[in-house]
């Protein structure tokens, strides 16, 4: 390791969770000065708020290897700090001083949900992916203040992959358990995703039907092997690309079968269905599968529920101060994420890619398939292994670590004065939200108690 300040060059980077902690400590670990600014009080971004909680082992695993890099001495943790909300994105990009600046501020943003007029419906009959899996992972903390929602049975999905399954397994477990409470058996959370409702229920001498339970359904706009489980390598053969479809079908009749969710297949969300000024469903258009592609047809089909969930994707929040193209930030440089107007900014993980879930490796064989397996839950009760289906925002944010780095070489080093007048505006952020310096006694201050 290098001397703390060994390179006279103090580096901003936005967002601590996985793809940020691995830019700052690859960074530090250079020499360089990293202030990380995070609008949470946890750096861990979605592994926290968008991985089930039924991820523990996982989840913890992800929490202490985010935890080790940020407590380098060379990194002054800055939480509860949103860029563009609390200081100014110019701000830090050239009012404090800093030599280079790294977006790695995630995706947490819902694609809205591509039909005319639906968004009006938010909160009274559709729902939104990104605030319905953080109010299940924070629900039983006893501080929790966030949005609130009631799992009930026969709600739409709409979807396709692992976000869209996350979203059906939390839909069933809750309304099970709700169900098993009436007859007075209480099942863990935990417990019940990992043995299977079908296994719990044997356990107790029932039947799924016993329960008065429809369901859930996932609407997906392409066929149900055509799920983004396993990737299929580049110029895959059709002989493996046929294996692969084989491999995402038995995977996802397995995940159905443990959790009782069913998938509608080929069709797409046309229009909203309104009574009393309230969604109450959606009209679907039946999609035909074209050189790949989903292809509406002329026949449709009403599906009606308590509430649909949108789970088509993430993007990056807009950012006061970056021109947007589209759903993402316009980027010149879509490999780094370098600005037109800011050389001095670069972009590691979703923020760039736009991608906001945990998502498949892009490795192939049979180890990605139980990887799938094991993180749909149909593989054993077991989660081990589960690390291989995290997105590749690691391997990404070290390529960027390495062109900041190439960057700074070309840069003439902050003197003396410059880096000690980062450091203060720094710590005074940090006093400023109770931070004292430590991060670990800060992570045990503000963790929950009743938190994984």
């Amino acid at each position: 390791m290098q001397e703390a300040n060994s390179t006279g060059h103090s580096v901003a980077v936005i967002g601590g969770a996985t793809a940020g902690a691995e830019v700052a400590a690859r960074l530090a670990e250079a020499g360089v000065h990293v202030a990380v600014f995070e609008q949470n009080p946890r750096p861990y971004g979605k592994i926290e708020d968008g991985l089930p909680r039924w991820h523990l082992a996982l989840r913890r695993k992800e929490y202490e290897t985010i935890g080790n890099k940020l407590s380098h001495p060379n990194i002054d943790f800055v939480p509860l700090t949103k860029i563009g909300r609390d200081i100014p994105f110019e701000a830090v990009t050239r009012d404090w001083g800093f030599s280079a600046v790294v977006l790695a501020c995630g995706a947490w943003r819902d694609r809205s949900l591509p039909v005319e007029g639906a968004d009006a419906f938010e909160g009274n009959g559709l729902i939104y992916q990104n605030p319905f899996i953080i109010w299940f992972n924070h629900y039983p903390e006893a501080d929790y203040s966030g949005p609130t929602f009631e799992p009930v049975d026969g709600a739409l999905v709409v979807g396709g992959g692992l976000a869209s399954i996350d979203v059906a397994k939390v839909l069933m477990l809750e309304t099970t358990r709700a169900k098993l409470a009436e007859r007075g058996i209480d099942v863990p959370i935990l417990e019940l995703e990992v043995k299977g409702i079908p296994k719990i229920l044997k356990g107790h001498d029932l039947e799924f039907d016993d329960l008065g339970l429809t369901g859930c359904t996932i609407f997906y706009r392409r066929r149900i092997e055509d799920m983004p489980l396993v990737e299929a390598p580049e110029n895959a053969s059709p002989e493996r690309l046929e294996k692969v479809a084989k491999a995402r079908g038995k995977l996802l009749e397995k995940a159905m079968d443990k959790y009782r969710f069913t998938i509608e297949p080929l069709c797409m969300p046309d229009a909203v269905l309104v009574e009393d000024d309230r969604m109450v469903g959606l009209r679907f258009r039946r999609t035909a599968m074209k050189d790949g592609r989903p292809v509406p047809t002329d026949e449709s089909f009403e599906a009606r529920g308590p509430y649909a969930i949108s789970s088509i994707g993430s993007v990056p929040e807009p950012m006061p101060g970056i021109p947007m193209k589209g759903e993402l930030l316009a980027f010149a440089d879509w490999d780094l994420g370098r600005l037109d107007d800011y050389p001095s900014v670069f972009s590691a993980g979703n923020v760039v890619t736009g991608k906001g879930n945990i998502v498949a490796s892009r490795k192939h064989g049979t180890h990605v398939v139980r990887a799938v397996a094991r993180f749909l839950g149909v593989a054993g009760e077991s989660h081990e292994g589960e690390e291989a289906l995290l997105g590749g925002d690691e391997s990404q944010a070290s390529g960027t670590a390495q062109a900041v780095g190439e960057y700074l070489n070309g840069q003439i080093p902050l003197d003396a004065a410059a880096l000690a007048e980062i450091r203060d505006r720094v710590r005074a952020r940090q006093a400023s939200v109770d931070y004292r310096g430590d991060y670990k006694e800060w992570i045990a201050r503000v963790s929950p108690g009743d938190s994984d």
